[in-house]
């Protein structure tokens, strides 16, 4: 390896380490430097969409609720392969069934009295929530080494990528510094913040390949998310959205086709291929 490809200490504690949900909650991973104020990484919402030379993309879609664990090993097994250099990139866009997934800074005490659904641990970043039917799951194994060895760059793109493909249907994402995730500011002039969650962010990078994703709250049954504190967040003001409930009743296609348009816009061609599972 030369000086010039040799990885900073920063860029080695990246790689070991899970990424946490949202752009400011950057800066309590370990290793990473503090450089970046929150309002750079909120507002200022640089265009890190790669024009270069980024190899094969692969798209697919589950038609049927995928299990929880199965999915997740075969992420880690793929995103070695990716790594290895013997399997292409994937998106892969699925549901899952009804579910609590613990992110490596969950707390315990953020699964509430009632919850009746399974927890899973996962390795992503940020805290607990919550999967199902009626949300649409894209997990990402990317090769950073692809498109630009910059993890917070990454994750900018990725959760600007939930804010163009919201925009397909005139919904206005934003991010909010010590928030995690997209959010849609619901507050009426005169009247107390109203802000919703509408999609969360939990990845992970493990040498310079991505995995876990995304999940976009499209038409779930939002009394699910009352088993948890989302994301660790129990503020007045502060919920849950969907799609639907924002009075857009997008079928999944139609959803899928806006995820699709707006990632090659970000980070390159796809080619479709069967689902893995």
């Amino acid at each position: 390896m030369g000086k010039e490809d040799r990885p900073t200490k920063t860029e080695i504690s990246t790689m070991t380490f899970s990424i946490c949900e949202g752009g400011c909650s950057l800066s309590s991973v370990t290793g990473l430097d503090r450089t970046h104020e929150c309002w750079d990484l909120v507002n200022a919402r640089k265009d890190t969409a790669n024009t270069g030379e980024i190899g094969v993309i692969e798209w697919a879609v589950s038609e049927k609720p995928v299990e929880y664990e199965a999915a997740v090993a075969f992420m880690e097994a793929r995103a070695a392969e990716i790594a290895a250099g013997t399997a292409n990139q994937l998106v892969w866009l699925l549901e899952h069934p009804p579910l609590y997934s613990a992110g490596t800074s969950a707390k315990s005490s953020d699964i509430l009295p009632g919850a009746s659904f399974p927890v899973f641990k996962s390795g992503r970043g940020g805290q607990y929530t919550y999967h199902g039917p009626g949300q649409r799951v894209a997990y990402l194994m990317l090769d950073l080494r692809n498109h630009k060895r910059d993890v917070r760059a990454f994750v900018q793109s990725v959760e600007n990528w939930v804010i163009d493909a919201l925009a397909q249907f005139t919904i206005k994402g934003e991010l909010r510094c010590g928030r995690v995730g997209v959010w849609v500011d619901r507050t009426h002039p005169g009247f107390p913040r109203h802000e919703d969650k509408i999609a969360a962010v939990g990845l992970r990078v493990k040498k310079w390949v991505s995995f876990h994703g995304i999940s976009l709250n499209v038409e779930p049954d939002l009394t699910h998310f009352g088993g948890i504190i989302p994301c660790g967040i129990q503020e007045d003001g502060l919920g849950v959205t969907s799609l639907v409930d924002l009075g857009y009743p997008v079928t999944f296609a139609e959803v899928d086709e806006a995820l699709r348009q707006t990632f090659i816009a970000r980070f390159g061609a796809v080619s479709a291929v069967d689902a893995p599972l």
